[in-house]
């Protein structure tokens, strides 16, 4: 009986609370919980909120380099401050240089297969046993008293002698060494270059001493593990640091030189101050100098004192062998140094370009974001690199030994600076969580690349940006694709992931959706809001819609969580004009259009052909259809034409006189991602017209949809994304009448001979028609 009675109050409950519920896909619904909560840290504008903190970490640390042992040794006083309202018992100190101890996860997690060819390079990479890990030597209070410590892989807690309350400091020391990783042999973003002819290093040095974690109001401590690729997630803070070097050595850092009359020459000092004013950049130590400087080898040892004002980390460079120049930049009210380290092997290149890229750099970022704050911006060449921290990176670009370079060499050399240096802005200042999310920096920094690249030459071969340079990867294997909103650690195809497509996006966004003032105005409202603190997506996101007052969650949607592509097209494309009613110009249209129409195969060859029908041979079998002129315009014609304009009025009679010409199209979306729709009608008298549809007309139907065209001239030609505006992966089907672009292919042929630059090129023929 129970069984029959739950029968029964099943049976009556209504079919909707069993049948499955419906899930909205739809391509504009909103970003809800995606986006996290806003509160009072941080608003629902995008805007910090009025109860916003972060915390401040300071150092004190004095380094020693050793050139003979290629080792690093430090000591550091860490004063942190807590600003947060909560109270913290421990502390979560980054080891980075762990990632290179023996048995690090790094190693362990790495994956790869072995193919029938692997270079020495590769080979030696996977023999690699190098000791880099951090070797702490203590961790004390600022009495000497150790404190617990806990080395986790890459990170370390500090337990704390006693909780640290809101609004309170604590200083603690830590003393350290490691060794430094030959960079050319097991790479790394830091590390030193050897030159083994001179018996000569060149060191760029970074994530050389245990660095404070982020404690925020968003996540708490950020100390997911360093695996190599997800970069750095630091607080801001000051920094006062001693680097003792051998005394032939010119050292490059972070922030400004505070014992120059001890470290630098009479005429290097009056160079560096004529260098403030300068129109061009003057040379600070010149090639001369550093090529004597090489041979010295000194055994002696110099301490250089750099100090740094709100900063979220600090790096430097040394060698003997550096040439320095440097020129003052105004911007705003401040005077920038921008200087540029360099061996001879990177000259003629790094002399001719590289400190006017830093100024023009900084100068274009500043115009895009917030103007440059720190007091110098710093360009060092090490080869087959690119790496960024504040006020200094470390850049490739090297010409060959004979100083000819190929067209390559120069725009990567040029980029690398332009991206490195404006690397100061996104992650340096606007300091989002590397760790976490590489495109807030990686993206956002390679679309102001982009627009600091065309600043610089209109012509500028930029290689990320334009939106038809992302059609490759967008449209390719989707199991090799992954959403931009992917953890640094779990992305697929970095590059194009973290660099090009948010890059892309930015610029869409820039060029066609909102446009260049509006973006603008926004982009630079968010670099303002977030200069020196840690922002979000959904901060960036929810600045950007509220500063430009456009609903933009439909393309953050598409473009960030998805791997969605835009693939447009045009299915059908039908013509109407309006029936004027008139005869004496219907009639002649009609009598036209049934001469030219094809009947078909059967039609064509018997009217072709001499033999005769039955009808006519038969004259009787004639009547009235068979003899009636249809197309003649007769008085009856012309009196109903009268009595049908006598009952309109003068606006219908216009409008029935107007000649529009009615186009009505089917677009088709086959990526899934919705994107405007950019069309362009080229007339009949050879004049073009174009039209810019708001991406909401995929809002009902985001897979195809019907629109009518009303034009004053009859159309020859209708092509979709004319300009390249959208990353549509495949124009083919972009075109009315139907056309397909051609795809060209090279012939080629085993050539044995090496390949030469032009400028070599152009050196063998001179020789050749001097007859040499």
């Amino acid at each position: 009986m129970k069984r029959n009675i739950w029968a029964f109050l099943i049976a009556a409950l209504p079919l909707g609370l069993f049948a499955q519920s419906n899930t909205n896909t739809n391509k504009f619904k909103q970003l809800g919980t995606e986006l996290p909560t806003s509160n009072t840290y941080r608003t629902a504008s995008g805007a910090p909120g009025h109860q916003y903190w972060q915390q401040q970490a300071d150092y004190k640390m004095s380094i020693k380099l050793d050139d003979e042992k290629q080792t690093v040794t430090g000591t550091e006083t860490i004063t942190y401050t807590n600003n947060s309202p909560d109270v913290l018992t421990y502390l979560w100190l980054q080891l980075d240089q762990n990632v290179r101890a023996q048995g690090s996860d790094k190693d362990l997690i790495n994956t790869g297969s072995i193919s029938d060819k692997m270079s020495f390079g590769e080979l030696e990479r996977m023999l690699n046993n190098f000791d880099g890990g951090f070797k702490i030597q203590s961790v004390t209070d600022v009495s000497g008293n150790a404190l617990k410590h806990t080395i986790v892989k890459t990170m370390m807690r500090v337990d704390l002698a006693s909780p640290l309350k809101p609004g309170a400091k604590v200083s603690f020391k830590v003393a350290w060494w490691y060794n430094i990783n030959n960079r050319m042999e097991i790479g790394g973003r830091s590390g030193y270059e050897y030159f083994e002819e001179e018996d000569n290093y060149l060191y760029t040095i970074a994530q050389f001493f245990p660095r404070m974690c982020v404690y925020s109001d968003n996540q708490g401590w950020q100390h997911k593990q360093f695996l190599g690729r997800g970069e750095f997630t630091l607080p801001f803070g000051d920094y006062e640091v001693e680097i003792s070097v051998p005394d032939d050595h010119i050292v490059a850092a972070t922030g400004e030189l505070q014992n120059a009359s001890k470290v630098l020459t009479a005429a290097q000092r009056n160079r560096f101050a004529k260098a403030k004013s300068a129109n061009d950049p003057v040379m600070i130590v010149t090639q001369d100098e550093a090529e004597k400087a090489e041979k010295n080898h000194s055994k002696n040892y110099k301490t250089w004192v750099f100090k740094a004002k709100n900063v979220r980390d600090f790096a430097f460079a040394t060698s003997r062998k550096f040439i320095w120049d440097a020129q003052g930049v105004s911007i705003g009210n401040k005077t920038i140094m921008a200087m540029s380290f360099y061996p001879k092997e990177g000259n003629p290149l790094w002399e001719q370009y590289s400190t006017k890229l830093v100024a023009h750099t900084i100068k274009t970022y500043s115009k895009y974001t917030i103007d440059y704050q720190y007091p110098v911006a710093i360009s060092v060449h090490a080869n087959a690199i690119g790496m960024e921290y504040p006020m200094i990176c470390f850049n490739g670009g090297r010409p060959e030994k004979d100083g000819t370079y190929s067209q390559g060499t120069k725009y990567g050399m040029h980029g690398v600076i332009i991206h490195e240096v404006g690397h100061n802005f996104f992650p340096m200042i606007i300091n989002s969580d590397e760790r976490q999310w590489t495109w807030m920096d990686e993206g956002l920094n390679t679309f102001v690349q982009f627009l600091t690249e065309q600043e610089w030459d209109k012509n500028y071969p930029s290689r990320r940006g334009p939106a038809h340079k992302i059609v490759d990867y967008m449209g390719g294997d989707k199991s090799n694709i992954m959403p931009i909103m992917t953890n640094s650690e779990s992305i697929i195809q970095f590059g194009n992931n973290a660099y090009a497509k948010p890059c892309t996006a930015l610029n869409i966004l820039r060029e066609t959706v909102l446009g260049r003032e509006l973006f603008d105005y926004a982009f630079k409202e968010y670099c303002t809001r977030w200069a020196y603190k840690h922002p979000t997506p959904a901060d960036f996101f929810r600045t950007m819609e509220d500063a430009s007052g456009v609903d933009l969650d439909w393309f953050w949607r598409g473009w960030f969580y998805t791997t969605d592509h835009c693939d447009q097209g045009i299915a059908q494309v039908d013509w109407f004009q309006i029936n004027t009613q008139n005869p004496e110009v219907e009639k002649p249209i009609a009598q036209e259009k049934s001469e030219n129409e094809n009947k078909g195969i059967t039609y064509n060859r018997n009217n072709s052909e001499s033999w005769k029908s039955r009808v006519d041979e038969d004259k009787a079998l004639l009547d009235f259809y068979l003899t009636h002129d249809k197309f003649r315009v007769y008085e009856v014609d012309k009196k109903d034409y009268e009595r049908y304009l006598s009952n309109l009025t003068d606006k219908e009679k216009a409008l029935l006189e107007s000649g529009y010409q009615f186009y009505q199209i089917k677009f088709i979306n086959e990526g899934g991602l919705v994107m405007p729709v950019i069309v362009e009608f080229e007339y009949v008298d050879g004049t073009t017209e174009q039209m810019h549809i708001p991406a909401e007309i995929w809002r009902f139907n985001d897979k195809e949809v019907t629109k009518v065209f009303v034009l004053k001239k009859e159309v020859v030609r209708i092509e979709l994304d004319p300009n390249l505006e959208v990353a549509d992966t495949d124009r083919n089907n972009n075109y009315w009448p139907p056309r397909v672009e051609p795809t060209r292919f090279q012939l080629y042929k085993n050539n044995q001979r090496q390949e030469e630059n032009p400028m070599q090129r152009m050196q063998r023929n001179e020789k050749l028609e001097k007859g040499e």
